[in-house]
This record gives structure tokens, C-alpha cells and sequence, in this order.
């Protein structure tokens, strides 16, 4: 029998740190929720033609601007200091040499991608990276596609190829793919050489979202998701939405479960615009799709530039993450996506929420209900015992002096908090 969240509760030895992971700021109008008489989705362009531009500031610091003559229409800022980089999103930005060229150092490059991708977009980014270019070199290391190829021995293959074209320190590595390669390819970047360059061309929904913003590079282990990398941030993060027109649709599902995670622990505008705009997020209608991505990368370079190494704030994007990854541990690397285990982990999140009385029946009904809309698993697998929960969930990286940190909902839409819970009586 599947675990349920109440057989999983244990309140009497737990502790409990409160947290505010709502903006700080007012919400753009941008992120209202419509009104009926007005279009789903906000626009995304500057009335000026200019490209709109958002910033979070954690210490003032100089920021890249795109080209004058880029048809970039969004630029996300993640501000850290002399690490800020952008995030650069709009569709056919694979078609702009000079803006993916601006980031490289040196004139060596490797692109890290899989064998999924490299037939559909390896051959555009050479010729972005060379065009009018011919001091810049480019080599290739073509890795196999899924999560079960996320280990050392893959690894490796970054590693091999890099010393074998004998790049040096002022290389640049450029991330093509999903979230595994951008996980993998950061974190070869982060320990080749001590560190060299590296830059972000994510072309999942996931990685669009999440995993290419932030720094968080790694491995999997096989007692545990992401138990070995490190933070290293990329110089930039180049999102061509045009990119999803290629994705499987439950490639694409898989990363709405991130965007839905925005919304429910410090964006309830978000939210509700996700309640009433998912048709058409599954449609692929572009300007959801852009304004999806817009919002999410926006929510994702605040926390970041408020607390980079999880200190606390950041922790709080890890709602369902805890569930999640120890369904995709438990069920063998790559058997469910990602995002289709974050999504039963939030609802087991949400379930014991409302069990312990921090959120009424209503929210935990919606949070299913957008899951469901969105075409997720709402419950784990009948493999996923208590038992087993218990065991992968106790190395889980979250857990600290004992106590595994858990988020969960509490209060009104848009907020969630600390829950610590002791090993023992997970």
C-alpha cells in the first residue's frame, strides 16, 4: 500500500521555524490576474519596444544589457553582486550570435548536450558561437538523454573530453539541454581547472523554470537525488522559447509542476492566473508560455539573490521536493520525471498541511485540482511504502542535525514555512 502523509506525521517530536517567502515588493501589474474582459496573459513587452527588464538586488552591481538591435523582449537580473548574471528570454534567440557570444571567455568552448537534443539544436549553437566569430573554436560532448545517466561515470565523459581537446582556464562551457545537462554541465564548469565559464541554453520547460537559474549544479547518487555538486553560477541563461516547440508533452507537464510550485508558496497572483490560463500553458500558446516563464524566472532570481546557498529563504522552493525526489530514488532514476514526483510530493505536502490544520480544505482541493488540470500523478506510487519514504528520506540533503526540513503550506495562499521533523519518528 502507498504511504499516506498521516502515516507519516509526527507533530509531538517536531519543530517548526516560521518563514515569509511572499514578495517584498508590490506585484507588477504584469502578474495580476486578469480580469474576463481583458486577454488570459499579461503582455510582455516594454510599450517602449525596449526590452522589459527585471531586477532583484541583493548588492548593487553592474548588469549586461542586450544589444540594441536584439528582439530580446525580457531580461531577468540575478543580482549578485560581481556574479550577477541575466536571464534572456524570447523566442529565436538561438538566431542571435552576438548575444550568445558576448558571455563566452577565451576562444575555446565545449557544448555539453545529449543525444536527444544535439540532432535538433547542436549544430544552430556552433554556428551561433562562430558566426562572424572565426578566433572561437567548438567542441562537442554528446552525453545519453535521462535522469538514470545523471552519475559520475557520465560525468567523466565532460571531464575526458575536456582534457583531451586541452582546454584551459579560459574556456567556456555552454549547457545544451534539460535539466540534467544543465546540472551536469555546471558542475563539471564548477570543477574543471578549479572553475572555468560557463553558460545556460536550457530547452526544457523544467530547466526554463527552475534548474537553470540559481547555481545548483550535481550528480545523483544511487541512495539519493542530487547528493553530490556544488553552487557555481553561469555567466548567463539563454532561454529560446522556441525550443519547447520540440518538447514531449509530458516533458512539458513535468515543468509546469514548478511553475504551479511558485505560485503556491510566494505568488498567489501567479497562482490564480495558472488556474484560469493552464489549457492554454498545455497548448503551447506562446504568450503564456513566455509570460509562465517570466514570472517563475522572476520569483526564482529573488530568492536567489536573498539567500544563494539555502541558507533559509531558498529552501522554501523545495515544496514537494522531499516527497518527490524520494519517489524518484525509490522508483529507479528516470522511471518518473522530475516534475511528476515533485507533483505527488506537493500533493502529500499539501495533505499534511491541512491535516495539521495550517491550510483549510479549499487550497489543498485547489493544489490537486491544478495538478490534475495540468495532467500530473496526484498520489506516489503503490511501491512508495512508509517504510521507504522513511529510509531514502533520511539522507535526503535537506536533513540537518537530525531534523529534515520539510515545506509545507500555511495560512493563505502564497505562504509556506519550515516544518523540522526528527529521523526517528518520520
Amino acid at each position: 500500500m502507498a504511504a499516506s502523509t498521516s502515516s507519516l506525521l509526527a507533530p509531538a517530536s517536531s519543530s517548526c521555524a516560521a518563514i515569509s517567502p511572499r514578495l517584498t515588493r508590490a506585484a507588477p501589474a504584469a502578474a495580476s490576474v486578469p480580469s474576463p474582459s481583458r486577454p488570459s496573459y499579461p503582455p510582455l513587452r516594454a510599450s517602449s519596444g525596449r526590452p522589459l527588464r527585471s531586477r532583484f538586488v541583493a548588492s548593487a552591481a553592474p548588469t549586461m544589457q542586450p544589444p540594441t538591435e536584439s528582439r530580446v523582449s525580457t531580461v531577468v537580473d540575478v543580482d549578485l553582486g560581481d556574479r550577477s548574471y541575466p536571464i534572456y528570454i524570447c523566442s529565436g534567440l538561438l538566431d542571435e550570435p552576438d548575444l550568445l557570444q558576448r558571455h563566452v571567455h577565451g576562444k575555446r568552448v565545449l557544448v555539453v548536450t545529449n543525444t536527444t537534443v544535439a540532432p535538433l539544436y547542436l549544430e544552430k549553437v556552433t554556428w551561433a558561437l562562430t558566426h562572424n566569430n572565426p578566433n572561437v573554436s567548438v567542441e562537442s560532448v554528446i552525453l545519453p538523454d535521462g535522469e538514470k545517466y545523471k552519475d559520475m561515470d557520465t560525468l567523466m565523459k565532460v571531464f575526458d573530453k575536456a582534457i583531451e581537446s586541452r582546454l584551459d582556464r579560459r574556456c567556456t562551457f555552454v549547457a545544451l539541454g534539460g535539466g540534467v545537462i544543465g546540472d551536469m554541465c555546471g558542475f563539471a564548469a564548477a570543477a574543471f581547472l578549479r572553475g572555468v565559464n560557463f553558460i545556460q541554453i536550457p530547452t526544457t520547460l523544467m530547466a526554463q523554470v527552475d534548474s537553470s537559474v540559481g547555481g545548483k549544479t550535481g550528480i545523483n547518487h544511487p541512495l539519493g537525488k542530487n547528493m553530490i555538486g556544488a553552487f557555481y553560477q553561469p555567466q548567463c541563461v539563454l532561454i529560446d522559447t522556441d525550443t519547447l516547440n520540440t518538447l514531449p508533452d509530458r516533458e512539458l507537464a513535468s515543468g509546469v509542476a514548478e511553475v504551479v510550485k511558485y505560485g503556491l508558496i510566494r505568488d498567489a497572483p501567479f497562482f490564480e492566473w495558472q488556474e484560469k490560463n493552464m489549457s492554454a500553458l498545455l497548448a503551447r500558446e506562446p504568450n503564456a508560455l513566455a509570460y509562465a516563464i517570466k514570472r517563475s524566472c522572476e520569483n526564482k532570481a529573488e530568492v536567489v539573490a536573498q539567500d544563494e546557498k539555502e541558507s533559509g529563504l531558498r529552501a522554501t522552493l523545495n515544496l514537494g521536493h522531499s516527497f518527490g525526489h524520494a519517489i524518484e530514488t525509490g522508483t529507479g532514476y528516470g522511471a518518473w520525471l522530475h516534475g511528476e514526483a515533485v507533483a505527488a510530493g506537493t500533493v502529500m505536502a499539501a495533505d499534511m498541511s491541512h491535516r495539521l490544520g495550517w491550510i483549510d480544505e479549499s487550497i489543498k482541493k485547489r493544489v490537486v485540482e491544478i495538478l490534475e488540470k495540468a495532467k500530473l500523478p496526484i498520489a506516489p506510487p503503490e511501491t512508495m511504502t512508509v517504510e521507504k519514504f522513511k529510509n531514502i528520506m533520511a539522507v535526503d540533503k535537506k536533513v540537518a542535525d537530525g531534523l529534515l526540513r520539510l515545506i509545507l503550506l500555511k495560512g493563505p495562499l502564497g505562504s509556506c514555512f519550515y516544518w523540522r521533523l526528527r529521523q526517528e519518528s518520520t
